[in-house]
């Protein structure tokens, strides 16, 4: 008993400390600034393109959760005609997906520091029940990255991403952006616009987080084929660290149940 007093007492908190570090610093990766240190973010540039295909390239400008500047290049292979679109200079493209982690990442260090030093856990259902609370934010920071959102085709050619786009991008193309793990990806649809003879086949395509070849949409009284898809994709570094973060992190938090549940269940079944 003695032991399992000392663990709520002491190890406990020196668990909930080390996890609150780990957080900080997968917090500080998803660099934002904040009011004090009053610095902008840095900028950082990634270019984008397929070794051996040079059909499509991408350099994209990603400051915290904005991608303040995409220049993209696209070969067409019908003509090899090279197309140039970039973002409007007063525009910019926020990533949910990094906006949400981050939030999710600082929704586990408030939890963790309304317990602070001098607070007494009393049973351990009590550490159990924080551990659950912080793993949900943890588990959930970490699947706004693994699992891009599934779009329809409607609904990436109705973004406003397509609005951001100097030249304006021709209407045979659409452009999404996404986070998937640690990389940063671009994908570039070229379509076809289906004659009306041709469309007693159509079956329009539902959601996904990658549309392929032959998938079909109907969008502002046009029907449309996708007749290529380019994806192109880079890795960025600090969401590689913020992942590893979050795994360590929900490690430290298990272990830390494991070590309770055994104390609890031997006091449930154990000597009295």
């Amino acid at each position: 008993e003695e032991e399992f007093k000392w663990l709520l007492r002491e190890e406990v908190h020196s668990v909930l400390k080390q996890l609150q570090d780990i957080l900080k610093e997968a917090s500080q990766r998803f660099a934002l600034p904040t009011s004090s240190s009053g610095g902008a973010v840095k900028q950082e540039n990634f270019v984008l393109s397929t070794s051996g295909t040079d059909q499509v390239k991408g350099v994209l400008t990603l400051q915290g959760d904005a991608l303040c500047q995409a220049d993209i290049n696209l070969k067409m292979p019908r003509n090899n005609q090279l197309l140039h679109f970039a973002f409007r200079e007063d525009k910019q493209w926020k990533l949910q997906q990094i906006q949400d982690a981050r939030n999710h990442v600082n929704q586990a260090i408030y939890l963790l520091m309304n317990r602070d030093v001098n607070y007494q856990f009393k049973t351990g259902l009590e550490v159990l029940k924080l551990m659950d609370a912080v793993m949900l934010q943890l588990s959930r920071a970490r699947n706004r990255l693994t699992t891009p959102a599934t779009l329809t085709l409607p609904e990436i050619a109705s973004s406003g991403l397509t609005k951001m786009f100097t030249p304006a991008l021709p209407p045979d193309i659409l452009v999404n952006f996404y986070i998937n793990l640690n990389k940063l990806c671009l994908t570039v649809y070229q379509l076809h616009v289906l004659q009306p003879s041709t469309t007693k086949n159509f079956k329009p395509a539902g959601g996904s987080i990658l549309h392929n070849p032959g998938a079909m949409f109907e969008f502002g009284n046009q029907r449309y084929e996708v007749s290529h898809v380019h994806k192109v994709e880079c890795v960025v570094p600090w969401l590689n660290n913020a992942l590893v973060f979050f795994t360590v992190s929900l490690q430290l938090c298990q272990q830390l149940k494991d070590k309770i549940s055994v104390f609890s269940s031997y006091w449930n079944y154990g000597p009295h």
